[in-house]
């Protein structure tokens, strides 16, 4: 078990800073010396954990006190840092600004709150392509605004030239927060995004490679790597406890269950594939691009977030895979399905044929629908029984407009702010399929938050494989 684990959050005043250029080029070049580094995301994000696995050759991990209670962060980022092996050192990127959180909330979920729960320096990261000297004021609010943080140093990103960065330098040697890097502009190490994001490393094959080895060069010629190892070495002891899915979940019968991935579904955490597996699951990944059947004797289906309507042409032309799904579904093979998943379940998506599992129709929107959410569970089906509660994340552009009368997944409690939150209950998603088999919603759980999901399902595959029907 990991407890002396050197490591390190990389935080900005705000996003949009180079956060994950930085995290993800750090974890690179430290990898690049030789070191075993574990990488970790504050927040839902699924983009920048892939970028995150290409950097440190191992999965790239979520921290997310919203989605996993804090009590686990600390366990699971003790995880994250032993599994497949120990690690030399971490790296936590954060979200948005270093205190921006749950809106209404206090900072809750914010890159300081996990900074704090996990008793973690913190390097900020700050564009000064903007400024010279009001870095300097910048970097000193920063410093004392938090007592219980420690800014332990500065990363200067897209300067502009000798002149600017000494004059950066200077006002920020005010504050006596060390400067340990300085990045200049450089269009080469834009990603490319669309319309929630990066696009995920995982659709972009040798390219992300190839970009995330250029960010290992940037960072080690521009960040004193010793001086962040110094920084990441003087975190104290880790509080005690490691999360083990083993401890999680109970043991049942062994069953196949088919997990979507490819290009179209690259949203998934990786605890989800670890709690299956610990509950007795044998985990077949399948890819409804390219993939014509599920596997052998499958006997459970997921299908997690992803792209799903940047491939809708592609994803209908697998006629035989969209059978093949529909055929279980009728048959009562348990499914559940998270925002991407929902698409593919529905008639169609921006008039491309899917699933037909459900009655509903889905399009792609320009208005982004996305938050936390606190549910609470309307159907009984494979993943859930009524009343049981969970939290969740939103983050979607499409709109699914379903038949009348069907029987919701979650019905979410009012949350305080606008746009991202709620102002009355919602009931979203739907439970279909035959004795309620089908679990489809826009709602991403972190089933480490909520493990009882996992075994559950797992229990629903079983039951489904020996002839059980819900």
């Amino acid at each position: 078990m990991v407890s002396r684990l050197p490591r390190v959050v990389i935080a900005a005043p705000g996003s949009g800073q180079g956060k994950t250029t930085v995290a993800t080029g750090l974890m690179a070049a430290l990898r690049a010396r030789g070191l075993t580094v574990s990488g970790h995301k504050v927040g839902p994000d699924y983009i920048d954990p892939g970028y995150h696995a290409l950097a440190t050759g191992r999965p790239g991990r979520n921290l997310d006190p919203h989605l996993q209670g804090e009590e686990r962060i600390v366990p699971l980022l003790r995880h994250g840092a032993t599994v497949p092996s120990p690690a030399d050192v971490a790296v936590v990127e954060g979200v948005m600004g270093l205190h921006d959180g749950a809106v209404g909330r206090e900072g809750f979920a914010s890159t300081a709150h996990v900074a704090r729960l996990t008793r973690s320096p913190v390097l900020l990261v700050v564009d000064v392509s903007g400024s010279s000297r009001s870095v300097g004021a910048l970097v000193h609010g920063f410093a004392n605004f938090d007592p219980e943080l420690t800014l332990a140093g500065v990363i200067l990103n897209k300067v502009g030239s000798e002149t600017h960065e000494s004059e950066v330098r200077q006002a920020v040697a005010r504050t006596g927060v060390p400067v340990l890097g300085a990045l200049r502009r450089d269009a080469s190490l834009d990603t490319p995004s669309r319309h929630l994001g990066l696009v995920p490393a995982a659709e972009r094959g040798a390219d992300a490679r190839r970009t995330v080895e250029s960010l290992a060069g940037h960072l080690a010629r521009a960040v004193d790597l010793d001086a962040v190892l110094a920084v990441a070495r003087r975190a104290p002891e880790l509080p005690a406890g490691q999360w083990r899915p083993s401890d999680e979940v109970p043991r049942l019968a062994p069953t196949t269950v088919a997990v979507a991935g490819g290009s179209a579904f690259t949203f998934r955490y990786a605890e989800t594939d670890e709690l299956l597996a610990a509950s007795g699951a044998h985990v077949v990944p399948v890819d409804p691009l390219h993939d014509e059947e599920l596997p052998p004797d499958c006997a459970g289906l997921y299908l997690g977030g992803g792209f799903p309507e940047v491939y809708a042409a592609q994803l209908s032309a697998n006629a035989r895979l969209r059978g093949a799904v529909a055929r279980a579904a009728r048959a009562g093979m348990p499914i559940v399905a998270e925002c991407a998943g929902l698409l593919y379940l529905c008639r169609d998506l921006d008039g491309h044929p899917m699933s037909g599992v459900l009655d509903a129709s889905a399009r792609m929107t320009g208005k982004l629908t996305l938050g936390y959410r606190e549910g609470v569970a309307v159907g009984a089906g494979p993943l859930v029984e009524p009343g049981m509660a969970v939290t969740g994340h939103e983050f979607h552009r499409t709109q699914v407009e379903y038949a009348d009368g069907r029987l919701s997944a979650w019905r979410f409690r009012p949350r305080p702010s606008r746009p991202h939150g709620l102002d009355a209950a919602v009931e979203e998603g739907v439970v279909a399929g035959v004795g309620g088999s089908v679990h489809a919603s826009y709602l991403h759980v972190h089933w480490a938050g909520h493990p009882g999901l996992a075994s559950r399902f797992t229990a629903s595959a079983s039951r489904y494989s020996a002839g059980v029907r819900c």
